[in-house]
């Protein structure tokens, strides 16, 4: 029986759809190989031309007296283009670049691997070995015709004048995946800044690549540039910089540091320049360059005491004694002293409770000889004074205002420091304590002497070592601070202003003379009578952190007294007091930068500390 629905009429329609549908279809293919498609245009381009990326000079830095720190020198990679490569003596390879087979199958298998290595085209250049040394470039260069599909590519490779300030300068090392992911300027092979200078000023060193144009004929030769070259892409040098860090002054420091765990660091207080930063133990920069660079990273990554850690930032500790001059002026500003302010001291807090202990000295006392001598129960007395005072309504409200003066000088938060990395440290808040502290019912409870051990710097309080210095040059500023930073110029761009606007803690500044006054009877009589030099009007103020081994030994200062040129913060780990390691190399750091050269009379101060050994009792400790 006929059926009536499919009738050739229908039969006709159906055929001109379907072959309607096919045209479609073949034309939205060709479409999206010719124009969604990458791999289409790098096929059709390979055939034509062949891409080489120009890569940019990397820009250099000098230190502020415009000596060179790091500069460029020229390396070489080997490219291959994937689709282009023939049967080849593999062996022969090999032996040109230096390498096993193992390490040449892994190598072509990565590289066509889209999961390490995002966006990748057999079409196009891929980085198959970086770093080729002089030797074997000069053997593949001779024999580079013999192995189709791989071409050498000029590059450059970080070098050192100094072996001092790894951690400031910061090392460069290939991208990985989630470096392409983030910022496609970057393909496999290329370098990129890790730490450091290197890593927060990225942008601004790596410079622009070119790209150069060149011909093949229908072997896939090259003939020469395409049409001479008018549609190359010339690179663009990445930005040259000017580090505020004194490399001589950075290079004694690190010597005085040497065989011990700790750091230094030198601020001018009317700029917040960083003058040198040391990081103990560290490493030669040059170490992390070329082909040995995962061999060493892998050994120091394995060492106990850490030297990729840069303390100067990324550590945290209790500041010990140097917290009192903060709280002080929150006191001060509060009105919950003044600076003619006594309190009484027999050897500890409460009297006869001796929490916190105090050592001898003479009681009562005010503001500025409580910081000479360095008393606890002072400021703990203040700390309780200003808790327990009901115009704050309660003592949540009077912590958290505590906290916000805290945060104004410059704590419980990264300063912003040019440089990644930066550790916030920690400020309490009463939520911190409502959270730890509860009675039965479980309802918040606690009080002034729940927490006064904040008020020497001990308990919950950490600060990281930038911060302490910071504090330093605040004081030397009298209420203001730049914010800390290493760089002092970029070629051709203005510094971010953030660098140059003072930041003002909101303590008046007449509030500050009688913290300048107990800093330098800290110097003249007190307890870092060490520190005093004769001809430099030093204030300073010494700190020993309580640790489960030896205490840490903290000094922080700036000089001179009214006219202050430099503030100094010396860490030193498990140091013991402040006065035995942290005080004789602050006397030591201020004179090299004021006066250029120790005296002869401070010959064996140097000695004793270039000589002394830290990490031994750090070993015996833990």
């Amino acid at each position: 029986m006929k059926n009536k629905n499919f009738n050739p009429e229908s039969r006709k329609a159906f055929l001109v759809g379907f072959i309607c549908v096919v045209v479609l279809i073949y034309l939205f293919q060709l479409f999206r190989l010719q124009v969604l498609s990458p791999d289409y245009k790098d096929w059709a381009d390979s055939n034509a031309f062949l891409k080489k990326t120009q890569y940019p000079s990397r820009g250099v830095m000098y230190d502020r007296n415009g000596n060179l720190l790091v500069y460029n020198q020229p390396t070489y990679e080997v490219m291959v283009v994937m689709r282009e490569t023939q049967p080849f003596d593999t062996l022969a390879f090999c032996n040109a670049v230096n390498i096993d087979m193992e390490t040449f199958r892994k190598r072509m298998q990565d590289i066509k691997n889209r999961k390490l290595n995002p966006g990748y085209s057999s079409y196009t250049p891929q980085t198959f070995l970086t770093q080729l040394g002089n030797k074997e470039y000069g053997i593949l260069q001779e024999s580079i015709y013999k192995f189709p599909g791989f071409y050498i590519q000029n590059r450059t490779v970080r070098e050192y004048n100094y072996p001092n300030a790894a951690h400031v300068l910061g090392y460069i090392a290939e991208v990985d995946k989630q470096n392409m992911s983030d910022d496609n300027y970057y393909m496999r092979g290329d370098c990129i800044g890790k730490t450091g200078i290197e890593k927060s000023y990225e942008e601004y060193l790596r410079g622009e690549k070119g790209v150069e144009i060149l011909l093949r004929d229908a072997h896939g030769r090259i003939k020469g540039k395409y049409e001479e070259g008018i549609h190359d892409v010339a690179p663009v040098s990445g930005k040259d910089l000017t580090l505020s860090i004194d490399m001589d002054l950075q290079a004694y420091g690190e010597e005085l540091m040497k065989n011990k765990l700790g750091t230094i660091i030198m601020i001018e207080p009317k700029t917040g320049e960083i003058l040198c930063m040391v990081s103990s133990p560290t490493y030669d920069p040059s170490s992390l360059v070329g082909r040995q660079f995962s061999k060493t990273f892998s050994e120091l990554a394995k060492d106990p005491y850490m030297p990729l850690i840069n303390r100067a930032m990324n550590g945290t500790y209790p500041p010990g004694s140097t917290f009192k001059t903060a709280q002080a002026l929150t006191f001060l500003q509060e009105n919950i002293i003044t600076p003619n302010t006594v309190y009484s001291c027999y050897g500890g807090f409460p009297p006869g409770g001796g929490r916190p202990k105090c050592h001898g000295h003479a009681s009562h006392i005010a503001l500025a000889p409580a910081i000479g001598t360095s008393c606890n129960s002072y400021f703990s007395w203040g700390l309780k004074a200003m808790l327990e005072n009901k115009k704050y309504g309660s003592i949540q409200n009077a912590m958290d205002k505590w906290r916000d003066y805290m945060v104004a000088q410059g704590f419980g938060y990264p300063l912003g420091v040019d440089m990644p990395g930066e550790k916030r440290g920690m400020i309490p808040n009463s939520q911190y304590y409502d959270k730890w502290h509860r009675d039965a019912n479980g309802r918040p409870w606690w009080k002034a002497m729940t927490v006064i051990s904040i008020a020497i710097g001990q308990g919950e309080v950490t600060l990281s070592p930038i911060q302490i210095c910071n504090l330093s040059a605040t004081i030397a500023n009298r209420g203001f601070f730049y914010t800390p930073h290493v760089v002092k110029e970029i070629r051709d761009t203005p510094l971010d202003e953030k660098y140059t606007k003072p930041r003002y803690t909101g303590i008046d500044s007449k509030h500050y003379n009688p913290i300048v006054e107990g800093m330098r009877m800290a110097v003249t009589g007190g307890t870092c009578r060490a520190a005093n030099i004769p001809d430099i009007a030093v204030c300073g103020k010494t700190g020993t952190a309580q640790n489960s081994g030896r205490d840490h030994s903290i000094f922080m200062a700036f000089a001179p007294m009214e006219d202050p040129k430099v503030a100094v913060m010396v860490f030193v780990e498990n140091g013991g007091f402040g006065a035995y390691y942290a005080v004789p190399m602050g006397r030591l750091m201020i004179q090299k930068y004021l006066k250029g050269e120790i005296p002869e009379e401070d010959k064996w101060i140097e000695n004793n500390m270039k000589n002394s050994v830290v990490l031994r009792s750090v070993l015996q400790k833990n």
